[in-house]
């Protein structure tokens, strides 16, 4: 899958201070306008996936943040909205979500997933190694340098 327009990579941290935030707020975008590509409905919203996960850290559920963000406003908006009604991360609470993110598919419980994910990608199992470099490789960017 190549890139996609208005889509930011689980990297960025502009929005909060965390990873896949704002991600989450263009994937929550892209779906309400109809553009959000079809292999990205899989995992779109799930518990066990990193928006579900997220909302879980955060303590706000992602069906509320789905109508907040369906009102409108900018990412800090958003983002205050999410801190003042659950957690509002403090900076080793935003490491840890952000290491977290970083390391998930590598040695875990998710590994099997992400293995069975490259296999059926047909890629180099060498190349990939977290959750977060399957989604840079699968749109076109280079995974994180190690």
């Amino acid at each position: 899958m190549p890139a996609i327009p208005g889509l930011r990579s689980p990297y960025d941290k502009t929005t909060g201070g965390l990873h896949h935030l704002g991600r989450m707020f263009d994937k929550i975008r892209l779906m309400q306008a109809g553009s959000l590509p079809e292999d990205l409905h899989r995992n779109y919203g799930l518990s066990i996936g990193l928006d579900g996960m997220l909302c879980g850290f955060l303590g706000v559920r992602f069906a509320d943040l789905e109508a907040r963000i369906k009102e409108g406003g900018p990412d800090a908006e958003l983002a205050e909205w999410i801190f003042s009604r659950g957690l509002r991360p403090n900076r080793t609470q935003a490491l840890v979500w952000n290491e977290f993110t970083r390391k998930a598919g590598w040695n875990d419980r998710i590994t099997p997933y992400l293995q069975k994910q490259i296999q059926e990608a047909g890629l180099d199992p060498a190349s990939v190694v977290t959750s977060l470099d399957l989604i840079e490789i699968s749109e076109g960017r280079p995974p994180a340098a190690r």
